[in-house]
């Protein structure tokens, strides 16, 4: 027995290492279960010739792989939180190869049942053995050698009930030659190619077809998809059909009537709304104001397409705030209009210049006041407008001007309406001292956004980047507010002689008063977020260390991204989530010509402000939002920390 016991051990000494060895590698991720391979047809190539790479998925029995576009069931949740499969691709710069990747063939998914929420329900995905096609082409000029492919699979493998880890991003070089699978293939003299090829049954279902496209100059078809993102609410739009492009347009019109809501045009509404009321008493000569100030912001949104649709290098409305110039023009055009309209001041400059004459119960009035409406706007993004315009801005110049005339047209029809009904306003005081003081009010507003945007522009003048821009000129802007308040509680108390209009609009003036000081306070103060301000080197740096990065891009003239900071960054749950260890917050500050903010908004694909990002350490995107919630940035966060 001792010498069974004695043998039988001494076997297993023997025969452990081998049998070690012959396990397969542990990944710990969705490799355990999906086998990946590249192969080559064919790996002996001349110039001018095409290749194919055959990328194929080994499924282990009862798992399966999320598609590279995955059509996630309501009932799963987001498809942002499923991991498509995708292909990372690395050429060198002087390479002879081009890939195609536009032109890869992705295999029909299976329909499978899967109860991650305990209700089995039906999902497309991959499963068995995927084969994806990716066509490549030599250079005619291509030097006789070996050319290099490497491509990494990205995938995530889940079974009937669960999914696990999914397999590493690429990020850095290291980690490309560790887990990616490296092609070779030697160009040859025609001459010496001996017919060699790899061909085998992995390349029977590839469609040769696409070589006659990618020879004709046929670019690759894209996914014109817009993906529509506001608070949470998501839906998709494809204006390649006539029905998705009307779509797309009444969505365009609720964006651009959205705006009249929005931190930038809300406080001028008021003043149309009188000049309107002032000439109730004459339908006609109410709706033909109405129409030129529809006009006026026709007129401005139909500039900023053709501006877009013809001027190299400008895509986006908010662009001109960059420039201090502009901003610094309007301010000065904000102040005449306000000096106009709310008769601020009485000055009696030479008569040509009353031919000029900017009150808002003169046609040319109307039409500038719409002009100033939509230029206002043009710093805040209103919901879903945003994805229209940037959809729009990489169009052709006639669906450029379609998209930005449909935007302006939504945000003018509510003016257009009050017109066309006078009714709706004939409650306002037309005439008299009451109507004088409400201009005079409004007008002081007015002058306040004049001093906004006129700060904004100086500021930018001497932004430096990677530090805070000064906020002082906020403080002029909250006297302006605070004079109107405390002009509306003086004259309500000389003017009025009921005791309820005067406890009521003192009421509003002293509270307008005491309010824009401690709001002004709040403005001007560095919040409760430590931000550190965006330089090239310090993404790389907290990157590098290993942080997750929220980035927030903004600036000085973009009240929406203010308005979003102070209600959603600011919240508690989300001060937190920053203020833990291994985050690190970065704000993107677009004050003036920020060149190096630019160009990281750029390359990130964003088009317009507010924007907020959140990556990995790994440089992963997990969450992009130009309006968000609470609830969706803390959870990113977590996300992210997490993976």
């Amino acid at each position: 027995m001792k010498i069974q016991k004695t043998l039988i051990l001494t076997l297993w000494c023997l025969f452990l290492p081998t049998i070690a060895l012959a396990q397969p590698q542990q990944f710990r991720d969705s490799r355990d279960k999906v086998a990946v391979s590249v192969h080559v047809e064919p790996n002996h190539a001349i110039p001018g010739s095409d290749i194919v790479l055959a990328v194929v998925l080994d499924h282990d029995e009862h798992w399966h792989t999320h598609t590279n576009d995955p059509d996630v069931p309501a009932i799963l949740g987001s498809s942002e939180d499923y991991y498509a499969t995708t292909l990372h691709i690395e050429v060198p710069d002087d390479s002879p190869l081009t890939v195609h990747d536009g032109y890869t063939q992705w295999p029909n998914p299976t329909t499978v049942q899967v109860g991650f929420t305990g209700e089995p329900v039906d999902y497309d995905v991959f499963l068995g053995t995927t084969v994806i096609y990716i066509p490549v082409t030599v250079a005619p000029d291509a030097p006789l050698g070996s050319a290099s492919i490497t491509i990494r699979t990205v995938f995530q493998a889940c079974d009937e009930t669960t999914c696990i880890a999914p397999t590493p991003l690429p990020s850095s070089s290291s980690t490309w030659t560790e887990y990616g699978h490296q092609v070779d293939i030697t160009i040859v003299d025609p001459s010496n190619l001996n017919g060699s090829s790899t061909s085998t049954d992995v390349f029977g279902s590839f469609d040769s077809s696409v070589f006659s496209k990618i020879h004709a100059g046929i670019a690759a078809p894209k996914d014109t998809t817009i993906m529509f993102d506001a608070f949470g609410l998501k839906f998709p739009i494809n204006p390649d059909s006539t029905v998705g492009l009307i779509l797309l347009l009444l969505v365009a019109m609720g964006g651009g009537f959205l705006l009249n809501l929005t931190p930038c045009v809300l406080p001028v509404i008021p003043i149309k709304i009188m000049s309107l009321s002032a000439s109730a008493g004459s339908r006609r000569e109410t709706f033909v104001l109405g129409i030129w100030m529809m006009l006026g912001v026709l007129s401005l949104w139909l500039s900023l397409g053709i501006a877009i649709a013809l001027v190299s290098g400008f895509t986006a409305t908010n662009q001109l705030f960059q420039y201090p110039a502009f901003t610094i023009g309007l301010g000065l055009f904000i102040g005449i209009m306000a000096i106009g309209m709310g008769g601020l001041f009485s000055i009696r400059l030479p008569n040509a210049v009353y031919m000029f004459n900017p009150k808002h119960d003169s046609w040319y009035g109307s039409f500038m006041f719409g002009i100033m409406t939509a230029v206002l706007s043009t710093p805040c993004t209103a919901p879903f407008m945003g994805a229209a315009a940037a959809w729009a801005a990489t169009q052709a110049p006639i669906l450029t001007l379609t998209v930005f005339g449909s935007i302006g047209f939504g945000m003018a029809a509510p003016y257009l309406v009050l017109a066309a009904y006078p009714q709706l306003v004939d409650k306002m005081p037309r005439a008299g001292a009451a109507s004088e003081l409400i201009k005079q009010v409004m007008g002081l507003f007015m002058l306040g956004a004049a001093v906004y945007f006129l700060g904004v522009g100086f500021v930018g003048i001497f932004q430096q980047e990677g530090a805070p821009p000064s906020r002082a000129y906020l403080w002029i802007v909250a006297g302006c507010v605070a004079i109107a308040g405390l002009w509306l509680a003086w004259r309500t108390m000389r003017l009025a002689t009921g005791a309820g209009t005067k406890v009521t609009f003192v009421g509003i003036g002293l509270l307008l008063a005491v309010s824009s000081i401690a709001v002004g306070n709040r403005l001007t103060d560095s919040g409760p977020i430590d931000w550190k301000y965006y330089t090239p080197e310090l993404l790389e740096s907290r990157l590098d260390t290993g942080d997750v990065v929220v980035l927030e891009f903004t600036a000085e003239w973009c009240l929406n991204c203010k308005l979003l900071e102070a209600t959603v960054l600011n919240a508690p749950a989300v001060v937190k989530a920053l203020e833990a260890e291994g985050v690190t917050p970065i704000k993107v500050d677009l004050t003036g010509n920020n060149v190096s903010g630019n160009a990281l908004l750029n390359d990130l694909g964003g088009l317009r402000i507010p924007l907020l990002i959140v990556m990995t350490p790994s440089g992963e995107e997990v969450f992009r939002g130009d309006f968000y919630t609470i609830k969706q940035v803390v959870e990113a966060i977590n996300q992210a920390k997490n993976q």
